[in-house]
């Protein structure tokens, strides 16, 4: 793989949940890539001093075909759903939720949090499973030392670990941590495209270097990756992967469908407090009202050809 492969997509600076919001580094979607894999979104922030910016505080919201997943690296945020779940994320447990047909979720950084630190997720839904039924997942995987580097997997396999947590796409997810001044070189499918998100440090992929909060993104065809640590601290990335996801997809807030008339009638589903996404208990506040519509109808968009 030539250097001329990697395309490195820089983060823009977003404000998350409403009035009371934290900012966060967003990588994914963007004009240049909107998908690795069938990854549709990612979020990266902290690590944020919690009595400084008053951590994470994001009221009742729903969601149509998607998956979120939630990776920490430090900190404690406690999920509540209109599944009924009531589960905390904490650092190297994986939490995937499933909103499909419509599920609404409350996230809020816990008491005990004092630096609030990782990345948020989320999964796009083929077209056959896209309506399917709301659905909770819980995993904490162990490490796996591979040359240089400790390597998570929370979703799908590397590195001969496996996780058994459901997806309706083939997909890769793994935190690594890479020794200072290290090379490590992982076994990849080929048939997928991979993403490298790094948290910490400078990374060289596949001669490319990539500082934090840069994500280098490689297309399928590779049967390896190379991966060096160039600075002289341990470098911590998220690797995500998949096979190209072809569909075109309609995303606007926090759904994503296949037309513009999809998002609208969640919308107004979501407004007129439907049975569709349910009632998350437990949280002390309101629920998060949903932006007006754009004026213009909301196109579908792919990823463009790589370059």
């Amino acid at each position: 793989m030539s250097i001329a492969e990697i395309e490195v997509l820089t983060a823009r600076d977003v404000p998350l949940g409403g009035p009371r919001a934290m900012t966060v580094r967003r990588t994914l979607p963007q004009r240049a890539r909107t998908l690795i894999g069938a990854w549709c979104f990612a979020d990266h922030y902290g690590p944020d001093d919690v009595a400084e910016s008053g951590g994470m505080d994001v009221a009742p919201h729903p969601h149509i075909g998607l998956q979120t997943v939630s990776w920490l690296f430090s900190g404690e945020i406690e999920h509540r759903d209109s599944l009924g779940s009531h589960a905390y994320v904490r650092p190297g447990e994986l939490n995937l939720m499933t909103g499909g047909y419509g599920i609404s979720h409350s996230e809020v950084s816990t008491p005990r949090t004092t630096v609030l630190h990782g990345v948020q997720l989320w999964v796009a839904l083929p077209e056959e499973h896209r309506n399917t039924a709301r659905d909770f997942q819980h995993h904490a995987p162990g490490t796996v030392r591979v040359d240089g580097a400790d390597v998570r997997v929370f979703l799908g396999s590397l590195a001969g670990s496996t996780s058994p947590v459901r997806t309706f796409t083939p997909l890769l997810g793994a935190e690594l941590l890479v020794d200072p001044g290290a090379t490590v070189t992982l076994p990849v499918d080929p048939g997928f495209e991979h993403g490298l998100l790094v948290d910490t440090g400078e990374i060289r992929m596949a001669g490319t270097l990539l500082r934090p909060a840069e994500l280098g993104y490689a297309p399928t065809g590779a049967g390896t990756l190379t991966l060096t640590n160039e600075s002289d601290a341990p470098a911590r990335a998220v690797l995500l992967g998949g096979t190209p996801f072809e569909e075109e997809i309609v995303m606007w807030w926090n759904f994503i469908g296949r037309s513009h008339e999809d998002v609208a009638e969640a919308r107004e589903e979501w407004e007129k407090v439907s049975d569709r996404f349910g009632e998350v208990a437990g949280y002390p506040g309101d629920r998060l009202p949903a932006p007006a519509l754009p004026n213009a109808r909301i196109a579908p968009r792919k990823n463009p050809a790589h370059r």
